[in-house]
């Protein structure tokens, strides 16, 4: 297995058993050896420490990673148990996760276009005081931005389709359905996934 397994993803839960985060195995295991976390098992829900997780056996055609003198399984759920309070999800404010929960479509002609077709449009312009967040910054196609520049709703006669908002925690796990693993079904509810990724 190449050195690729390490950005492989890891889902975290918290010490009572619900998913926090998406981590890589190079976290994942680093958590484990620094006594933070504790791997569990996928088939009888066993709790492993670095070293009784080495001692496993990798199976064929299971991945791993090499290490100089070993091979370790790649661990696909581990369980912090030093975490005293429950951290709530938070989606990362960023490009792509606007064109997630806008699906790609213009927030105010209601249109779904190509990624490239779309850019961000600041609801209350930066020039009137508006900031870069979830609740101010919303998908428009060019032509609708263009039309509203920089200029606020009523200024410009228009409307917007929903109130921008924050995403709901469960976004946060929102990944490729190529790097979803089936150890995280009973954690992770069938809803997360049938969130809509945009390319």
């Amino acid at each position: 297995m190449s050195a690729s397994a390490l950005t492989e993803p890891t889902l975290v839960l918290n010490k009572n058993w619900l998913p926090i985060r998406v981590c890589t195995v190079r976290r994942a295991l680093t958590l484990v050896f620094k006594d933070l976390a504790r791997i569990l098992g996928p088939d009888n829900y066993g709790l492993h420490d670095f070293t009784s997780w080495q001692d496993l056996k990798v199976g064929q055609g299971e991945p791993y990673v090499q290490a100089v003198s070993f091979r370790i399984r790649i661990p696909e759920v581990i369980v912090l148990h030093r975490c005293e309070r429950f951290l709530k999800p938070r989606v990362v404010f960023s490009r792509r996760n606007l064109f997630r929960r806008d699906k790609n479509t213009c927030q105010y002609c209601g249109r779904r276009f190509p990624t490239e077709d779309l850019s961000i449009d600041h609801v209350t312009p930066r020039s009137l005081g508006g900031h870069s967040s979830w609740a101010n910054c919303v998908v428009a196609c060019l032509a609708c931005n263009a039309r509203k520049g920089n200029r606020s709703l009523d200024a410009a006669h228009m409307t917007i389709l929903r109130a921008p908002r924050e995403p709901p925690p469960q976004m946060a796990f929102t990944i490729h359905l190529g790097s979803r693993k089936a150890s995280w079904d009973q954690f992770v509810s069938e809803a997360y996934w049938n969130v809509e990724l945009a390319d």
